[in-house]
């Protein structure tokens, strides 16, 4: 209680100054060029603050074990830049598994065998001004805390976004949720710095007055109350659930009528929810800007969302730090994005995924940014993708921003009977094949893993929006369409059908709490 008390207080007053001191274009190109410029220094400081001078980091035993002093790494620095001395440290052995990240398993090397939780990768060198949680889209919520600092060095990397798309006097729209989710507060402070309010904010999540949720319902009623304050109209959020996306479709529709089309922050399913009830209402949306995150932005999704005159651009987030990618004016793919270099560093590695699977180059990332809320040291993503550095003639690549990353994926796998289907097969199917094949949307079909009397069960969860359909034909057609990707996932889809570990369920696909559908629900027993 007596922590609770503090945050509340660092956070009123980090809120006045965070508020009082607003963020000019100009101004945010000073800030990131400089950061870019200390780049090397401020990754340096980070590690021999947050890690070599405290016992308690795991980073520390790694880099231990694997032989490296602070010394060390510095020479490495200086001889190859932050991603060259990166590589070389990993392949000594120092990196961290998503799942090692996150607590779910102990850090075992050789010779090392260290037990560690979440909260062991905190930056200790943070002004933690409030404490929220993850959406536990894949497992238990996990805490996060918000650092001010950060978030005002995010507001200046989103003020040379606003400048590439032209966004500036565009009324903005959220639809995400309320804390303990932090996503939708933080796009309201960030939108605060640049002295920009939101419009309206739209929330997949009532916002509640009860046990165990009242410092978030606090936390919220005093930001939105510290924004009046500031000379800034604040929204109060507004519970909409996916199945009212036609009122969030209604406000674009009239922001398009009064002659300046608004730009929409929220979630790929969701605004492809937004799109589709448009459609059937008969309204135009066309002009809008959809900022998209939590999701892969594919090829169809982004299809189904230009259909509606729409365009679709994303950033790529982790729920741990915030956007570390933002979308490119000029892309060469749908998802195209911006690393910030500023804040984090990233290389990739060819990983293997699962026992003779295919081999992906996986994202690792290391944070150089000193008020980041996580000490990240080549920690694995999850995901995989295209990197490149070119020039694009955007705003944000002006800046410095010149490496690029697209086509991202998560290789986070299907698993059942011990076969495994990679993330982007399932994608391909999911989103593109029984679209066109059966009828609905990106958003209409979701695999569930469970277990029933102790046998593995897949469900494709098919949304009764759909209509009328064969589930035999259906179920033979997923098994077809997998078992024609390769010879080994041919055998894995005969597998599949003899064991019948597929069956069709006609029901909504599950909702994250931050209003995600994910291709794969994991069904927590």
């Amino acid at each position: 209680m007596l922590e609770e008390l503090r945050m509340a207080f660092r956070y009123a007053q980090g809120l006045r100054g965070f508020l009082r001191e607003r963020l000019t274009v100009e101004a945010a190109r000073r800030l990131l060029a400089e950061r870019l410029r200390a780049r090397r220094t401020s990754f340096l400081q980070l590690v021999e603050r947050a890690v070599y001078a405290n016992r308690r980091s795991p980073y520390l035993a790694v880099l231990e074990r694997a032989g490296f002093a602070y010394a060390d790494l510095a020479r490495l620095v200086a001889e190859h830049d932050v991603e060259g001395a990166l590589e070389r440290l990993f392949e000594a052995g120092v990196f961290i598994s998503l799942d090692e990240f996150k607590g779910r398993q102990p850090i075992r090397r050789p010779g090392l065998h260290l037990e560690v939780k979440a909260e062991d990768f905190d930056n200790p060198l943070t002004t933690r001004h409030f404490e929220g949680r993850t959406g536990g889209s894949r497992g238990v919520g996990r805490r996060l805390l918000i650092d001010l600092d950060v978030l005002a060095h995010d507001a200046a990397c989103h003020a040379l976004f606003h400048e590439a798309f032209g966004l500036a006097d565009r009324p903005m729209g959220v639809w995400r949720s309320v804390p303990p989710d932090n996503s939708g507060i933080k796009k309201l402070l960030m939108q605060a710095k640049l002295g920009k309010p939101v419009a309206r904010w739209f929330t997949h999540r009532p916002l509640e007055l009860r046990p165990g949720h009242i410092k978030y319902w606090s936390f919220t009623r005093y930001t939105l109350a510290g924004l009046r304050r500031a000379g800034l109209p604040s929204c109060a959020p507004e519970y909409t659930p996916l199945a009212e996306a036609g009122r969030v479709a209604a406000w674009l529709a009239a922001m398009k009528q009064a002659g300046t089309p608004a730009y929409l922050d929220t979630m790929v399913s969701s605004g492809v929810r937004v799109c589709t009830a448009a459609r059937e209402r008969g309204l135009d949306i066309s002009g809008t800007l959809f900022r998209f995150g939590g999701e892969p932005l594919t090829a169809s999704k982004a299809a189904l969302v230009a259909a509606a005159g729409v365009r679709a651009v994303c950033h790529y987030s982790m729920s741990e730090l915030g956007p570390v990618a933002m979308a490119c004016a000029n892309p060469a793919a749908p998802d195209d994005v911006h690393l910030l270099a500023s804040k984090v560093a990233l290389i990739q590695e060819a990983r293997p995924v699962g026992a003779g699977g295919p081999t992906v180059d996986a994202f690792y990332l290391t944070t150089v940014l000193p008020s980041c809320p996580k000490i990240m040291l080549n920690v694995e993503t999850d995901d995989y993708g295209v990197a490149t550095t070119r020039p694009c003639g955007c705003t944000l690549g002006e800046i410095g921003f010149d490496r690029h990353l697209h086509t991202i994926r998560s290789y986070e796998k299907l698993t059942s009977e011990g076969i495994s289907f990679l993330g982007s097969d399932l994608l391909a199917l999911l989103e593109d094949f029984l679209p066109k094949t059966f009828g609905g949307g990106p958003t209409d079909y979701q695999f569930v893993e469970e277990e029933q009397d102790g046998l593995p069960r897949v469900s494709l969860l098919v949304s009764p929006r759909v209509g009328e359909i064969d589930e035999e034909r259906l179920a033979r057609a997923v098994l077809e369409f997998l078992g024609a990707r390769s010879l080994g996932h041919e055998v894995m889809a005969r597998l599949w059908t003899e064991a019948g570990t597929l069956r069709v369920a006609r029901r909504e696909p599950h909702v994250t709490s931050a209003g995600k559908v994910l291709p794969i629900h994991l069904q927590k027993t």
